[in-house]
This record gives structure tokens, sequence and C-alpha cells, in this order.
């Protein structure tokens, strides 16, 4: 059997899931593309993050995708001129808290971005600079807890405005505009 594999740049304020059970209305996946039966995301993005998403009808690519040896890449906005002080305890692992437990956050790889990234404008306005001024920042992390990359930044004194996966493994966001879907012959 063939599997369909894709590579989306998932849109602000969309879940990443084709089914929704409860009452609210929520956008979903589904609404972006003619996916084929049985595609699912490899991993999540939480509704209010954006950038690379992968989908597939192959359970076993997903696990694979899913393990810890895959690092995924987000920039990071986060409210005020983040510090070396705060990118390098980013760096070596900070408390989080997880399932209502302290968790430490395994090392990564955290540096600061000096150029604004061309996103384009999110589907939500951020806020404006007479808040404040707010900077950016690379993560790659092996691991995914929920809401993980969030809590790591508000964990050092910089709570998270905007978050964009930019990359998984060797797959990159590159150009792809948010809602664009592409489809792929694999992930290698």
């Amino acid at each position: 059997m063939s599997h369909s594999h894709f590579i989306i740049h998932k849109p602000y304020g969309y879940l990443s899931q084709f089914i929704y059970e409860l009452k609210r209305k929520k956008k979903l996946l589904g609404e972006l593309y003619d996916f084929p039966k049985g595609t699912m995301a490899i991993g999540r993005l939480d509704e209010d993050s954006e950038g690379l998403l992968l989908l597939t009808t192959d359970g076993m690519i997903s696990e694979i995708i899913r393990s810890k040896k895959v690092e995924k890449e987000y920039y990071v906005q986060v409210d005020g001129i983040i510090t070396q002080d705060a990118i390098d305890q980013l760096q070596k692992g900070v408390e989080i808290g997880f399932n209502g437990t302290k968790y430490m956050t395994k090392p990564c790889t955290a540096k600061l971005i000096t150029a604004i990234p061309a996103f384009g404008a999110r589907g939500k306005k951020i806020r404006d600079e007479r808040h404040g001024p707010t900077t950016w920042a690379s993560i790659t992390v092996s691991e995914g807890k929920f809401r993980q990359i969030r809590k790591m930044t508000a964990a050092v004194g910089f709570p998270t405005l905007r978050l964009v996966r930019v990359r998984v493994g060797n797959i990159h966001l590159n150009d792809l505009q948010a809602g664009e879907v592409v489809a792929v012959e694999s992930f290698e």
C-alpha cells in the first residue's frame, strides 16, 4: 500500500487535528486541503502556534519522526529583550511544570535571532511596540512536552508571544506560506 505525505504551514488558530468532538467550533486541518482518509498529524502544534507540520497516512513514519532522535526547531518571539543569561539557561535545561509535577528540560540549542523572520502578519495581532520591545530566539529541542517551548521561555522570564516551528529533522518551513500544503513523496 502506498502512503501519502504532506508538508504544511499550519496557520495560527487551527487545531493540529481533523476531528474535534466538543461543541465549540474550531478550525481543523481538513479545511486547508482535501487530505486522503487516514491522514494524521505527526506531532502537534497548539492552536495558537504556527509553522511546519508534517502529515502522513503512515503510522510507522509518524513514530520515527516523533522519536527523540529527530530535532524540532522553533522561532519564538518573546516579550522583552532576551538576555544571554536566559539563552544560556534555556540551553542547559530549565524546570517547567508537566502533568502536575516538576520537569527538567533536556539540554537544547538556543540562540538570539537578530533579523526579524519574514513570516508575515499573524491572523491575530500580537500587540504593538507601545507595550515594550520584543525579540526573537531560535530553540531546537529533541523532546516535545505539552507547551514546552512556551513554558521554557516563561521559566527564564521572557513569555512567548508568537511561536513558529521552522524545522523538523532535515525538513524546513522555508517559504511555505500560512495555510499552504505540499504533497511530497517522502520525508527524506
